[in-house]
């Protein structure tokens, strides 16, 4: 049995047409994605670049201060964890080798500067990955809805 064509605006979607479409009438202006990831990275606003993304450590602001754009409702979930492990991880695996010593007493110091080291880059990169993914999000207008 064959599927039905969807026609929006004079155009043949056919059957994988998503539902999540936008309406066609109403131009939105592209948002520069690299921009928002570095005003992210810097923990301001996608937006502007002027105020505030982060309330606490990890707790984002409900809109910035200087533009009152309304970041407080993007959802970055476990994104910002899930990337701030993988770069830690790959950044302190080389130790692993560095210190490897057959010798059991010896590895007490290199686990302390190891985890130092690790607690030290988890605890600077989090909320930066944090305002990263919000920067993504934002850009992308992931999650924004319009009229159907």
């Amino acid at each position: 049995m064959r599927r039905p064509r969807l026609r929006l605006h004079g155009r043949s979607t056919g059957w994988r047409a998503g539902v999540n479409l936008r309406p066609m009438t109403k131009t939105e202006p592209k948002r520069d994605t690299w921009l928002a990831v570095k005003r992210g990275l810097r923990l301001t606003c996608p937006a502007c670049g002027k105020g505030r993304i982060m309330a606490g450590y990890l707790r984002q602001a409900e809109g910035c201060s200087n533009c009152g754009e309304r970041t407080g409702d993007i959802r970055a979930d476990d994104g910002p964890a899930w990337a701030t492990i993988l770069l830690v991880g790959h950044l302190i695996s080389p130790f692993f080798f560095v210190f490897a010593n057959p010798d059991a007493s010896a590895g007490f110091v290199p686990f302390l500067v190891i985890a130092t080291i690790v607690i030290v880059a988890t605890m600077l990169l989090l909320p930066r990955m944090k305002g990263l993914f919000v920067g993504l999000i934002w850009a992308s207008r992931a999650g924004e809805t319009g009229p159907v």
